[in-house]
């Protein structure tokens, strides 16, 4: 049996091979007669060869172009977390304690840093920060205060109704002389049972919740300081706040008088956490280093710089938008100087400067007419204003001065458009019949207690804050014509300050309508001073970066931050979702 499978075997071996070799033979005659045999023949045909082979590249490229399209179809840019923002600011740092935040580098570091009991939100009005809520009696003379409940220090120590008692005691003490103890002035504050806090006016005020936008200190790491000896505490060198980022470490050049302040994102921030890891504070001394850094690009963004530079800007990867402010710039005239104490002097000189002409000199600033912004109160009527005319003017000044020459003086800051502004006036004064000396100082505590407070000036070419809500009783009421006041004018009249007292204290829109338009009766009659224009705030950034929202409404220019924590640096790739 084993024979005879042998032997079968031996047979199918023979077999398959025999028609492997046949197979093998009849293979390359195949080749050779249908490929190598013909390739002779390529020659006639290669113009169709090179076509079908460039049709299969097309084919390839196509393929690969829509991988490309449908993958970013499916992707793209999108801003992302991480990331330092690094903004350029003047001023000195002497202190970070909030309270006593007087330079604009300190106030930024405060806003960055600290929250407040009230804040502005995006509309340009004040409205509950840290409170829960904020509650006005019917006739305006108490509000009462509800902080939020879980927040929380920027060390994670919760931030309660005490730190805000704490806060608002340190405030009140003259031992502390602290920033904000005006908005506290004759206010009775006390904690109720229902952990609210209750606070009781002298006299009624609708406006008293801007008065609150007050930042909270921690009683936990300060309760045993010397109040006497607050801004010398070593909380004013290493603070911890509530707000959306807190300190990590300073650094001073060795160089120069420049310094950076380093700031971290803050967890327990009661809002969104940011989406930037650190924000830098680059304090410089003046514009021209701020320049300098923008063009080497060793900043993120400035806005201590106006239009007036525009053209030292070389880098073009900076631009800079406007965002209009509830400030004011005007000519105040000093009222009680002898060469303009005359309301019909001030007549005259106002019927003789052409303002028009003048706002021409501030690119891209809101024409501004009375002292009185329009998305503050919205008025029914508006007083009628002169128009300009010289010769009317000069012939009324002339026989108003006795054909005399008289002199006065300007004074003004080194301040955005001011200077070129009070060179116009100047030039404007001049042709009228006056002799004209120009001041321009550093807007500085100097310039404060030398100038200002003593109203060292016949004319005062000065910006204001304006306020979200109206309250012009600061600059025109007669209890500010003091060293301390902010009545710049020195303008006293006894009618006025019952109308504003007036429209500070009643809580009825209509009423305050009509007191504040009776007001601007008075104060386009009088002239205690001349409106030019509503500043805007010139904010240099790195186009690359996004910066506060556009739609934000700007009341001071540190409400920039009132969106910090969308700002980014970063930007990554990501699929969209079908």
């Amino acid at each position: 049996m084993k024979k005879s499978l042998k032997k079968r075997g031996q047979k199918f071996l023979k077999k398959f091979s025999k028609a492997s070799v046949q197979v093998g033979a009849e293979s390359k005659e195949h080749i050779r007669e249908n490929i190598i045999g013909r390739f002779s023949h390529i020659a006639s045909i290669r113009l169709l060869i090179l076509e079908w082979g460039l049709l299969v590249v097309a084919l390839i490229m196509l393929a690969i172009a829509q991988a490309f399209w449908f993958g970013d179809s499916y992707a793209g840019n999108s801003w992302s977390t991480g990331g330092t923002y690094i903004e350029a600011t003047i001023g000195e740092v002497n202190s970070m304690n909030p309270l006593f935040a007087n330079t604009n580098s300190e106030r930024v570091l405060s806003r960055l840093m600290f929250s407040t009991i009230a804040a502005i939100d995006r509309s340009g009005h004040p409205a509950p920060q840290l409170a829960e809520y904020i509650r006005p009696s019917e006739n305006g003379r108490i509000w009462t205060v509800k902080i939020r409940d879980d927040l929380k220090w920027s060390d994670g120590e919760p931030l309660t109704t005490d730190d805000v008692m704490f806060t608002l005691n340190l405030i009140k003490n003259p031992a502390v002389n602290t920033i904000y103890d005006a908005n506290l002035a004759n206010v009775k504050v006390e904690a109720n049972e229902n952990n609210e806090i209750v606070f009781t006016l002298a006299t009624p005020y609708a406006d008293f919740m801007t008065a609150l936008v007050i930042p909270v200190v921690p009683e936990h790491l300060l309760s045993d300081s010397d109040p006497k000896t607050l801004i010398e505490d070593s909380f004013s060198n290493a603070p911890t706040g509530s707000g959306p980022f807190f300190f990590n470490a300073a650094q001073s050049s060795s160089t120069s008088n420049e310094k950076v302040i380093y700031l971290s994102s803050n967890p327990y921030y009661y809002r969104k956490q940011t989406m930037l890891s650190s924000f830098a504070i680059h304090i410089f001394t003046d514009q021209e280093s701020i320049i300098s850094a923008i063009n080497a690009g060793t900043v993120t963004a400035t806005a201590e710089l106006t239009e007036a530079v525009d053209d030292k800007i070389t880098s073009a990867q900076f631009h800079h938008k406007n965002s209009s402010l509830n400030s004011g710039a005007f000519i105040f005239f000093n009222t009680t100087s002898q060469n303009v104490k005359d309301i019909a002097v001030r007549e005259a000189i106002r019927q003789g400067i052409n303002m028009a002409e003048i706002r021409n000199e501030a690119p891209n600033t809101i024409a501004l007419s009375y002292p009185l912004l329009e998305s503050q109160l919205k008025l029914e009527n508006y007083p009628a204003l002169p128009e300009y005319n010289l010769e009317a003017a000069k012939s009324k000044l002339a026989e108003l001065n006795g054909g005399e020459r008289k002199f006065l003086e300007i004074a003004t800051v080194n301040s955005g458009f001011l200077p070129k502004v009070s060179e116009l006036v100047g030039n404007a004064l001049t042709e009228l019949g006056y002799d004209v000396h120009i001041s321009t100082y550093e807007e500085n505590q100097e310039f404060v207690s030398n100038v200002l407070s003593k109203r060292s000036y016949d004319l005062l070419i000065y910006e204001i804050e304006l306020g979200a809500d109206p309250d012009p009783l600061p600059y025109y009421h007669s209890s500010q014509v003091s060293q301390s006041g902010l009545n710049l004018s020195n303008y006293r009249n006894a009618l006025v300050d019952d109308l504003l007292l007036g429209g500070r204290e009643t809580l009825d829109e209509s009423l305050r309508i009509k007191k504040y338009e009776r007001f601007l009766e008075y104060w386009v009659s009088n002239v205690p001073a001349i409106g030019i224009y509503q500043p805007n705030l010139a904010y240099y950034y790195n186009r690359n970066v996004r910066t506060f929202s556009n739609d934000l409404k700007l009341v001071t220019a540190l409400d920039r931050f009132n969106d910090v924590n969308t700002w980014a640096v970063n930007t990554a790739t990501k699929n969209k979702t079908p």
